[in-house]
C-alpha cells in the first residue's frame, strides 16, 4: 500500500469533516458577496460617475494580503469562521461586481431604447431586458469568485476555521510532507470544479430564466451551507485551549486539557495550529481561546518587548511573568523544564567542511552561506539582528520560509544554516550540529500556560492544575513526543495520555 494510501485511509473521518468545512464556510462568503456585489453594481449602473472609484475600492481589497486581513479582524471578531467569512467574502467582491456592471452596461443600447419606447421605467427595463441579457456575464464573475474563495479558504485554517487548509498546514509543519499536503490540496481542487460545473449549468439556464436563475441559485446554496447550524445548537465549553502551529503545542494544550477535565468538572475544547505568536496572543486577548502554552523568551522579548536582564531560566520566567502581569494584566504560570529555545543548525558535513563550532565561526564564510529562517526569526532582536550585532556577521543569503519547510531545504541542500528549536524532533532524524553561542543570544524559551487573569481569577483552581506540569518534561521527553507526532503520526491526545499516566498525573 503506497504512504498516501495509508495516510488517507488513516484520515478518511478527518478528510470528510474538513471537506464540508472548507465547502461550508466558501459558500457562506459567496452567497454574501453576491448578495453585496449584484445589488451595487446594478446601483452603479444609474450612477457610472461614481462606479470606477468604487470598483477601484473592491480592487484594493484584492492587494491586501489574506493573512493580514485575517490579523486584522480577529481583535474585533476572534478566531473562527466569522473572520474568515469577512475577510473571504471581501475577496469575492470585485469580479461579480465589475462583471455585472459590465454586463448590464455592454447591453444593446438600441434594445434599452425599445424598453423605453414601450414605457418601462428603469425598474422594468432592468429586470425586464437588461438582467436576462447580462446573466451569462454576471454568472462567469460569479464563478470566478467561487475559484478564488475556494483556493483562499485553505488559510482560513490559520485561525481556527477549519478545513481543507488544517491538513496542507499540517503536511508543512512536518517538514513538507507531501502526502498530508496532497490530502488537502486536492479535494480543494475538485471541489473547485465541482462547484465551478454547478454554476456552469445555472449559467446555461440563466439566459432564458435570467434573474430568477441567480435569486434560486444563492437560495439553494444558503440553504445548503447554513441549514444544518440550525440543528447544531452547540454550547461554547467552560475553556477554549489554543495553540500555536506545531505537534509541540498541540501536545502540550492535550495535557492541560486532560489534567483540567481529571481534576475540575470544566468543559474543555481545544484550537490547535493557529498560526504564529501575533495571531495566537490576540485571540487571547480577544477572549476567543482562554489558554495557551507560551515561551517565557518570546513573551519577553516577542510580547513585551524587552531583552532579558538575565539568561537564567528562572530570572527570564520571573521578567516575563511580572511583564505580561504589569502589561496585559494576564498570568503566567509555573513554566515546564525543557528548554526549546533557538539554535543555529547545520549538517555534520557542512559543519566539518569549514570547522565550525559557534555562531561566531560563520564570520569567516558569511558572504558563501545561505541561510533558511523563519520569517519571525530573520525579524527579532533575539534572533538574525541580534545575531548581526551581537556576532558582527552579515550572511550573503537569507531565504525566509515557513517553520516546517526549513528541514526539508537543509536536508536537500537548498541552505547551509538554519533557525532550529532546541526540542524540535527533525533535530534527530536528520543528525543536524547546532552551533554553540558563547555569548548567549538566544534567552531560554520555557513553556508555561498563559491566560488572562480574569480567566484565573473565574477559575482559580487552574493554577494547582496547570502547575503540576511545572519544573516536568524534559527536552529529550519533549523531543520524543514530537517524533511521535511528527514522524510515527501519533494522535497528540494519546501522546499527552501516555506521559501523563506515566507521571501519574491522570489515571490510566
Amino acid at each position: 500500500m503506497s504512504a498516501f494510501m495509508q495516510v488517507f485511509e488513516a484520515r478518511q473521518s478527518e478528510l470528510m469533516v474538513k471537506i464540508w468545512e472548507h465547502f461550508q464556510i466558501s459558500i457562506i462568503a459567496l452567497v454574501i458577496a453576491t448578495l453585496i456585489s449584484v445589488p451595487v453594481a446594478l446601483v452603479l449602473t444609474r450612477y457610472q460617475r461614481v462606479a470606477e472609484p468604487i470598483i477601484g475600492v473592491a480592487a484594493i481589497t484584492q492587494t491586501i494580503p489574506s493573512l493580514a486581513v485575517l490579523a486584522f479582524l480577529i481583535p474585533f471578531f476572534g478566531i473562527g469562521q466569522t473572520p474568515a467569512v469577512i475577510a473571504l467574502t471581501a475577496y469575492g467582491l470585485l469580479p461579480i461586481l465589475r462583471n455585472t456592471y459590465t454586463g448590464i452596461k455592454e447591453v444593446d443600447p438600441a434594445l434599452k431604447e425599445a424598453a423605453t419606447g414601450m414605457g418601462m421605467n428603469s425598474f422594468r427595463r432592468l429586470s425586464k431586458v437588461e438582467l436576462p441579457i447580462a446573466m451569462p456575464v454576471i454568472m462567469a464573475g460569479i464563478r470566478t469568485s467561487m475559484v478564488l474563495i475556494v483556493g483562499t479558504t485553505t488559510i482560513a485554517a490559520l485561525i481556527g476555521a477549519g478545513g481543507l487548509g488544517e491538513l496542507i498546514l499540517l503536511g508543512l509543519d512536518r517538514g513538507g510532507d507531501i502526502n498530508l499536503i496532497i490530502l488537502g490540496a486536492i479535494p480543494a481542487a475538485l471541489l473547485a470544479i465541482l462547484l465551478d460545473v454547478i454554476l456552469r449549468m445555472f449559467e446555461r439556464t440563466s439566459a432564458k430564466s435570467g434573474f430568477r436563475s441567480l435569486v434560486s441559485l444563492l437560495v439553494i446554496a444558503a440553504l445548503i451551507a447554513v441549514g444544518p447550524l440550525a440543528f447544531q445548537g452547540e454550547k461554547r465549553a467552560d475553556l477554549v485551549l489554543g495553540a500555536k502551529l506545531g505537534s509541540e503545542p498541540t501536545i502540550l494544550i492535550n495535557m492541560y486539557k486532560l489534567l483540567i477535565e481529571e481534576e475540575s468538572d470544566l468543559t474543555v475544547s481545544l484550537e490547535p495550529n493557529l498560526g504564529k505568536t501575533d495571531l495566537v496572543f490576540s485571540a487571547l486577548q480577544q477572549g476567543s481561546i482562554d489558554i495557551y502554552p507560551e515561551f517565557t523568551g518570546t513573551a519577553l522579548v516577542t510580547l513585551l518587548e524587552e531583552q532579558a536582564d538575565s539568561n537564567e531560566s528562572q530570572a527570564v520566567y520571573q521578567q516575563a511573568q511580572e511583564g505580561m502581569q504589569a502589561e496585559y494584566n494576564m498570568a503566567y504560570l509555573e513554566p515546564m523544564e525543557f528548554n526549546n529555545t533557538y539554535a543555529i543548525a547545520t549538517t555534520q558535513k557542512f559543519a566539518e567542511q569549514y570547522n565550525l563550532q559557534s555562531i561566531g565561526d560563520l564570520q569567516t564564510i558569511q558572504d558563501q552561506v545561505t541561510a533558511g529562517f523563519t520569517l519571525e526569526f530573520r525579524d527579532r532582536e533575539d534572533g538574525y539582528q541580534g545575531m548581526k550585532e551581537l556576532y558582527n556577521i552579515e550572511l550573503g543569503t537569507v531565504e525566509t520560509m515557513d517553520p516546517g519547510l526549513r528541514q526539508g531545504a537543509i536536508e536537500k541542500g537548498n541552505v547551509d544554516i538554519i533557525d532550529a528549536y532546541a526540542t524540535a524532533s527533525y533535530m534527530n532524524e536528520l543528525n543536524l550540529t547546532v552551533l554553540d553561542d558563547p555569548k548567549n543570544l538566544f534567552p531560554p524559551y520555557q513553556g508555561a500556560p498563559l491566560m488572562r487573569q480574569e480567566t484565573l481569577d473565574e477559575h482559580p483552581e487552574l493554577k494547582e492544575i496547570l502547575n503540576q506540569l511545572g519544573g516536568k518534561i524534559s527536552g529529550d521527553e519533549m523531543r520524543a513526543m514530537n517524533y511521535q507526532a511528527d514522524y510515527e503520526d501519533e494522535d497528540p491526545e494519546d501522546i499527552a495520555r501516555e506521559y501523563l499516566v506515566e507521571e501519574g498525573l491522570i489515571e490510566g
